[in-house]
């Protein structure tokens, strides 16, 4: 997968530059086995993150990442390169996560996300919230992870509430 980023820097990106239908691309990240076993043991200690011979005998053949280590490598994919610096503001939650394929040790993940859509706040203009759908793909080119995204951004252009999707499609 080429790596494709949104034409503004990240250091400059405010709700105005999340297009609705914009792809982008990040990656290549490299899965540790190591630190598959040492985020289980943390935080999701089941067998078959953990437990080499026990994950060996099992229905994968051997140790897997913890969905919850696939999402947070996804998130720091978004924080680094996805997220604006100076405009992100927090995200109210996600929606549909859903777990397709096992992320094994060796996997390079890379993350596709596509911006659904972009609507300004009525109640306050100075901010849009930005839903997008983000697949998280093995270097097989399976899909391994989805979820759908909730984000909020300040606005470049704080004076103006007309909302993003409307500017689109007009």
């Amino acid at each position: 997968m080429a790596p494709r980023d949104l034409p503004v820097d990240i250091d400059r990106r405010y709700f105005e530059d999340y297009a609705p239908g914009t792809v982008v691309e990040y990656g290549p990240i490299a899965v540790d086995e190591d630190e598959v076993v040492e985020f289980a043991r943390r935080y999701d200690p089941q067998p078959i993150h953990v437990d080499r011979a026990h994950a060996a005998r099992g229905p994968f053949g051997g140790v897997i990442a913890s969905g919850w280590h696939t999402a947070a490598l996804m998130m720091r994919v978004l924080v680094d390169r996805f997220l604006s610096r100076v405009a992100s503001l927090a995200s109210p939650g996600i929606d549909e996560l859903r777990w397709l394929a096992p992320v094994r040790p060796g996997d390079r993940l890379s993350v596709r996300i596509t911006v659904l859509d972009a609507r300004r706040s009525t109640s306050k203009p100075d901010r849009g919230v930005v839903r997008s759908s983000i697949e998280v793909i093995n270097d097989r080119a399976e899909v391994v992870m989805t979820v759908k995204a909730i984000s909020m951004f300040l606005c470049r252009n704080r004076g103006s509430t007309t909302d993003h999707a409307a500017k689109t499609s007009s």
